[in-house]
């Protein structure tokens, strides 16, 4: 919603300030301007990137929306869930979640952390490494090594649409050029029209300049931006995830495992201590 919202201020802003000056919104309407630039922008979106990265940039304009995925309540949620199965684990033995990571759909456990459940990012990574720790054979070591290096090729991954539309923002204005100067190009061709029809010419031309600037910094950048924090976002929850199993593979009880996984958060979206230990009580009595 906000990334809506902050379209609309653009806008008004923009156009709204214009009209207040005491300008005429018509002019601005250029639709041979508009296509010259969208389309070169377009053009030079298809070329520098292959078809798995532009359909990552579609998927991931249709996740902006989103503007809360991970927050405070989700970071309790996983952090309680992550607490009961290891406190299940050290109960029971490894044997002991093998059914829940086994067939998370239907255990009770991640049932009763729905929002955590419907994550399929969050679920594949702790119930595939989980998997891993029920095996017993796996070093701590060679476990972080391999979390870390799964973190980064998601990261990675997941900022190639973030890439992908930067380049474009960084060009529309270039582009804009282009369609000034070829509308220059058209008003300099009529040397022999009237002064007045020369003059709107040129404004018309220099629309294109306004518009690769306008669309580059109040749109496409700002889209850029907003799947960058998504990344990031999603990068610290499964770093939560990863500091907490290895504390638990470590040797430290569920309790302490938890609270390291609770100081990777952002202290925006950090419970405190007492505020996570209040939501985990319930879960250790329910157990």
């Amino acid at each position: 919603m906000l990334i809506f919202i902050g379209f609309i201020v653009v806008i008004v802003s923009v156009f709204g300030g214009f009209a207040m000056s005491g300008g005429h919104l018509g002019p601005l309407y250029q639709p041979m301007e508009f296509l010259i630039i969208g389309g070169a922008a377009l053009g030079s979106f298809l070329a520098s990137n292959n078809g798995k990265a532009i359909r990552s940039t579609v998927r991931s304009l249709s996740r902006l929306k989103r503007s809360a995925k991970y927050d405070k309540s989700i970071y309790m949620d996983l952090m309680a869930l992550q607490y009961k199965l290891l406190w299940k684990m050290r109960r029971d033995g490894a044997i002991g979640i093998e059914k829940d990571i086994e067939a998370p759909q239907e255990s009770e456990i991640f049932g009763e952390f729905p929002r955590v459940a419907r994550d399929p990012m969050i679920m594949s990574f702790t119930t595939d490494y989980l998997r891993l720790m029920v095996s017993g054979s796996m070093d701590p070591l060679e476990l972080d090594e391999l979390m870390t290096h799964e973190i980064e090729a998601f990261e990675h991954e997941a900022r190639v649409p973030a890439d992908a539309l930067l380049k474009v923002g960084d060009a529309l204005p270039a582009f804009g050029i282009v369609a000034a100067v070829l509308g220059v190009v058209k008003a300099l061709a009529s040397a022999d029209a009237a002064a007045g029809e020369i003059g709107l010419m040129v404004a018309h031309a220099l629309v294109g300049t306004f518009v690769g600037i306008l669309l580059a910094y109040g749109f496409v950048n700002p889209l850029a931006s907003r799947i960058e924090r998504q990344v990031q976002e999603a990068v610290k929850v499964l770093q939560c995830v990863r500091v907490t199993l290895l504390a638990n593979l470590n040797g430290y009880a569920p309790q302490l495992a938890v609270e390291f996984g609770r100081k990777t958060l952002d202290t925006s979206d950090r419970p405190s201590f007492g505020e996570l230990e209040d939501h985990v009580r319930p879960t250790l009595n329910a157990a």
